[in-house]
């Protein structure tokens, strides 16, 4: 494992080969390992590499390696988890971004793959208005427990995590430098709030300085975590419609607090509603209408279950799923002669009451 973990932070390290193209290059060449022992005349093939790129990790394989034996150790005197992109334990809703980092850091007890997760963000010069916005937000999606992103950077960042220490939810800062060091240095206090439930995570080797062309690197990671990113203050030219921008490229929801037309912090927002980049945000039940969720209850038993009182059309899919072992949802809603958002919408009711269950490959069964 090591010595996997080895080549793929080598891999990283070899100058102008990016995410796109290192996982290029592995798909290529079967692993991180291999990459290393190819040819230069074999990597010139690889599609999309060059001569160029192949020079590159060529003239330095041995740096990188260095590189990656000071990092290795590094990770494993300070406890930090290193996840791979190709491995059970990365980030699932990374997967499916095409610059997602191939190596990302983390340090501390964080389920990335949580049912809902919420990427908050907004400017450093964040106002009352914003603040108390961004709080009470925090605390109305308690009741859903989503696992809430952001960057720990002065303003928004920090009052979305601080909101969510509050409210005994996850929280992961996402930074744009090494886990060696935190900036800023003023919420060193709030970062090791959150190791206890959340922590932090960064695609950065330590001893990475937070560089200026590094946070929107880092905004990418934000982004691409969550189900749906929320932008509370923005100027016009705000980094926070960066990791808008980025959201909407990798096809999640955005929302934006709109402000007085007037006031240079909500600029950025009012922009991404006008130009529709952004849906409007008021409350909490404007982010439970566009993404579909509603609060989840805790399973009844099946003696529970029995007693819950069925509408006509509930029962008559509640007869079609006790003839069969499990049924999928099309066949249910032909036979049932319903439409198939209608049937959709009473089996999530009834799984809610803990009557049917959802498997995989869109099949009910009951409980």
């Amino acid at each position: 494992m090591n010595e996997q973990l080895l080549y793929h932070i080598a891999l990283t390290s070899i100058p102008n080969i990016g995410d796109v193209t290192a996982k290029k290059l592995i798909a290529y060449c079967g692993s991180s390992e291999q990459v290393f022992k190819e040819s230069k005349r074999l990597l010139e093939k690889v599609p999309g590499i060059g001569s160029v790129y192949a020079k590159s990790i060529i003239d330095h394989k041995t740096e990188a390696l260095n590189i990656a034996e000071e990092e290795l150790e590094y990770i494993q005197e300070n406890d930090i988890i290193p996840l791979f992109y190709l491995n059970d334990n990365y980030p699932k809703r990374l997967v499916h971004c095409e610059d997602g980092p191939i190596l990302l850091y983390t340090k501390g007890n964080i389920d990335f793959n949580n049912q809902k997760v919420v990427s908050i963000v907004g400017t450093r010069r964040a106002t009352d208005y914003g603040k108390e916005f961004c709080e009470k937000i925090v605390a109305d999606l308690a009741p859903h427990n989503p696992l809430i992103i952001s960057g720990l950077a002065y303003g928004i960042d920090v009052a979305a995590h601080k909101a969510a220490i509050k409210n005994k939810l996850s929280t992961v800062g996402v930074l744009a430098h090494g886990l060696d060091r935190l900036y800023p240095a003023q919420h060193k206090g709030v970062a090791k709030e959150m190791l206890e439930k959340g922590g932090l995570a960064s695609d950065f080797k330590s001893g990475t300085n937070p560089d200026r062309e590094n946070f929107p690197k880092r905004n990418r990671v934000v982004a691409g975590l969550s189900d749906l990113t929320i932008v509370v203050e923005s100027s016009k030219k705000g980094g926070s419609l960066i990791t808008a921008g980025l959201a909407n490229g990798y096809n999640r929801d955005v929302f934006a607090l709109p402000g007085k037309l007037s006031d240079t912090q909500s600029e950025g927002c009012n922009w991404l509603i006008k130009t529709n980049k952004a849906a409007l945000i008021q409350s909490v039940k404007d982010i439970e209408y566009i993404m579909n969720w509603k609060v989840e209850e805790k399973p009844q038993n099946k003696q529970a279950s029995l007693f819950v009182e069925l509408t006509p059309e509930q029962q008559v899919l509640r007869n079609l799923l006790s003839q069969k072992e499990k049924m999928a949802i099309d066949e249910i809603s032909l036979v049932a002669k319903m439409p198939m958002s209608q049937t959709t919408t009473l089996l999530l009711e009834m799984e809610f009451s803990g009557l049917v269950k959802s498997l995989p490959g869109k099949m009910y069964k009951l409980v």
